[in-house]
């Protein structure tokens, strides 16, 4: 099988794993298609005794059925009759498993448990039975529970206050592929493409390894996107809808809150989404919006000065931003539409966007790349309303640091060097300025410009701007 990319700590985690002399419970999630599964395979393929993984809305029959099938073949035995339940299912899989657990560490693998804990179901209340009357016991034994409904996995498995409380020894969240790891898993699939290329594919495909797989050898960006996303047969033609329902119940809500956010590329509030959204204040918004964050779809950012409760909500799923930009509700499609899209305006303004949130979800890199990456230092946004003395001012990414230093960032996506006009260099003049003002800060603030391929006419603003970085950058290993 093929090695995973990157992935390095949560390689390592799963190695230190086989060496416990403790039986191990470990929960991994993460958003669909994020490579949970590919990623447990691969480091426990000589480990794996079991593996079983549920069925997206099958019955608790069909559950059992295929759970039988999935223990006969492991078990090279004569066709075992189906349990009625999941506790006689469970017991079958430890009286199967026991002889196997003399011949060294071993592993057994549920996966996408979220689909197996089916109302009514009774799995969970069985499984906990089963760790904690056998399987917690056995030294030999780790136990891998794999989920995409991220919400679902840490309220009742990894918070779980009943039979499973405190009993998950090791988690693992994760996350999709940085820039680093995506530039890695094309190379190794013979794709070459440079990072411009690049970038404009994570705008559209985000770092999902099941999306990146889909690019072949010789296209360029705007070819497999075209091909992958607004063909009839494309992977991602239909995947926004499927995507949703399959990890959340009544997605519907949880969609809209994703259209919401991505008509606000500020960000929304927690009342404005209440509002746009006409959800209601209470539970419900609450476990929506936890859901979408834990899940990666959305971010908080806290912005300066101000309080969690004041968190402003983006929409940080790249695939979800592009489809609802570009695809929900064209009448565009088939072949070339892409080509002729990526050409016009609509493009040219929507990256600049995109290309903000992705250097805010590299913000560790842009602190290397200043040498700060060993200064505390904390990440957030800032909004001033316009008024009849100043326009109205926004900073979607500024590091505040312990020693005494802002940096305050401007991230500008252009195809060639980024030249910075009379009238922008005023304006990013007076943003400093009216910051400084309101904020009241004392600290130092430094302007980073952070751009593709560099400023073009930076020297001639050396007073302005204290600091440069290249997309180049982002692209570095952590």
């Amino acid at each position: 099988m093929t090695t995973p990319i990157g992935r390095t700590e949560e390689i390592a985690v799963l190695s230190k794993i086989l060496n416990s002399e403790e039986a191990e419970l470990l929960a991994v999630y993460g958003r669909r298609r994020v490579g949970k599964t590919f990623l447990i395979r691969n480091v426990y393929q000589k480990q794996i005794i079991f593996e079983f993984s549920g069925i997206h809305n099958a019955t608790l029959q069909q559950q059992l059925e295929s759970f039988t099938e999935t223990l006969t073949k492991a078990t090279s035995s004569l066709p075992l009759a189906r349990p009625v339940s999941w506790v006689q299912a469970l017991n079958m899989l430890r009286e199967g498993m026991t002889p196997l657990l003399k011949k060294g560490k071993r592993v057994i693998f549920f996966d996408e448990v979220p689909w197996i804990h089916s109302k009514r179901s009774g799995f969970l209340n069985a499984f906990e039975n089963f760790w904690n009357t056998w399987a917690s016991g056995q030294k030999n034994l780790v136990v891998v529970i794999c989920g995409s409904a991220a919400s679902w996995m840490i309220q009742k498995v990894i918070n779980n206050k009943g039979g499973l409380y405190n009993r998950v020894t090791r988690r693992i969240r994760l996350m999709p592929f940085n820039l680093n790891e995506t530039e890695l898993f094309l190379r190794k699939r013979g794709i070459k493409l440079d990072r411009y290329q690049i970038l404009q594919l994570y705008m559209a495909l985000g770092g999902i390894p099941h999306y990146l797989k889909e690019i072949e050898k010789g296209e360029s960006a705007a070819q497999a996107i075209d091909r992958i996303c607004f063909t009839k047969d494309g992977l991602l033609f239909n995947e926004f809808k499927s995507l949703y329902q399959s990890l959340f119940d009544n997605a519907r809500y949880h969609m809209e809150v994703i259209r919401a956010l991505a008509g606000k590329n500020s960000g929304l509030m927690r009342n404005e989404i209440i509002d746009k959204c006409h959800l209601t204040s209470g539970g419900g918004a609450t476990q929506i919006l936890e859901e979408l964050t834990e899940s990666g779809f959305i971010t908080p950012n806290i912005p300066f000065d101000r309080k969690v409760k004041d968190s402003l909500y983006r929409l940080t799923d790249e695939y979800s931003r592009f489809y609802i930009k570009f695809m929900e509700n064209s009448r565009a499609s088939g072949a070339g539409t892409w080509l002729k899209l990526s050409s016009g305006s609509s493009w040219k303004s929507w990256s600049g966007y995109a290309f903000e949130s992705i250097c805010m979800k590299h913000t560790q890199l842009l602190k290397k790349a200043l040498g700060i990456e060993k200064v505390y230092s904390e990440q957030s946004v800032w909004r001033c309303q316009p008024t009849d003395d100043n326009p109205g001012v926004q900073i979607d990414l500024l590091i505040d640091r312990r020693d005494q230093c802002i940096n305050i960032c401007e991230m500008k996506f252009s195809e060639n060097d980024f030249e910075i006009t009379k009238s922008y260099a005023k304006e990013l003049a007076d943003k400093l300025k009216v910051f400084k003002a309101h904020t009241k800060t004392r600290k130092t603030l430094f302007l980073t410009m952070v751009t593709t391929y560099g400023v073009k006419n930076v020297k001639n603003h050396a007073g302005l701007i204290e600091n440069e970085i290249t997309m180049d950058a982002l692209f570095s290993a952590l």
